[in-house]
């Protein structure tokens, strides 16, 4: 019960990483928030998390979307404990260099950029000191995947709001982190490898454990850093992969 009272943010919580870490959170105790864009998956995700969670509908990229999430959190608690900025989208289709478009660049930075600034600044009148803050980041930031310019360069910039903002919330003790998953096993991912065959055994051999990483494994990782169990740990990003990165 290490959330017992703490109050959670999370974006993109009613599919995936998003729910299992909703659901990892509410099994401790916590009082979980969570945004999706669908109200009946939202509403789905709220029978299976339990614990009294509140779904509020909405899209992370809206930034009125993000106001009424944390006005709802300010009417019915006053305070926030921990945000998770989990929300994002991939490229379904590969973008080369020489065919990306203007609004191919919006939809990916709209969301996993801005949508990332947004989630956490508009967090910060409602996060209490020694808050925590986690974002969802990936593999690809790290990376060069051919046909994934943006989503590549998406990742990697909030690796680096993720240091920036340490250094600028270390007065009132708010600890800022990034877990980054490779391949993980969510219904978006599912349906991506069904339509391109021999693509996850590619992604397969890419990773010493041999295997796509599962949502509950990578809600273990964020409820870490969200944790005292982590309160020297600040700034980092962690790599739940697989060992696809340091091997």
């Amino acid at each position: 019960m290490r959330f017992k009272d703490k109050i959670v943010a999370i974006t993109g919580g009613s599919d995936g990483i998003g729910l299992a870490t909703a659901k990892a959170f509410a099994a401790e105790g916590a009082s979980v928030y969570i945004t999706g864009r669908s109200q009946e998956r939202l509403d789905a995700a709220v029978a299976l998390i339990g614990h009294g969670a509140v779904a509020v509908q909405g899209d992370a990229a809206r930034p009125g979307d993000l106001d009424r999430l944390y006005t709802q959190i300010q009417c019915d608690h006053g305070r926030l404990d921990v945000v998770f900025a989990n929300a994002g989208i991939s490229e379904l289709e590969p973008r080369p260099l020489g065919t990306i478009t203007d609004d191919g660049f919006e939809q990916i930075f709209g969301l996993n950029v801005r949508g990332v600034l947004h989630t956490v600044q508009k967090a910060l009148p409602l996060l209490v000191d020694g808050a925590a803050v986690v974002i969802n980041g990936s593999v690809a930031g790290s990376k060069g995947f051919p046909g994934q310019s943006l989503y590549n360069a998406s990742k990697a910039a909030v690796r680096s709001f993720a240091r920036t903002w340490t250094s600028e919330l270390k007065d009132r003790g708010i600890r800022v982190n990034m877990v980054s998953p490779s391949g993980t096993e969510t219904r978006p991912m599912r349906a991506f490898l069904e339509a391109r065959p021999g693509v996850e055994d590619m992604l397969k051999q890419l990773v010493p454990l041999g295997r796509l990483g599962q949502p509950d494994e990578i809600a273990r990782a964020v409820l870490f850093l969200a944790s005292t169990d982590s309160s020297y740990v600040a700034g980092v990003e962690l790599f739940v992969d697989g060992g696809a990165l340091a091997v």
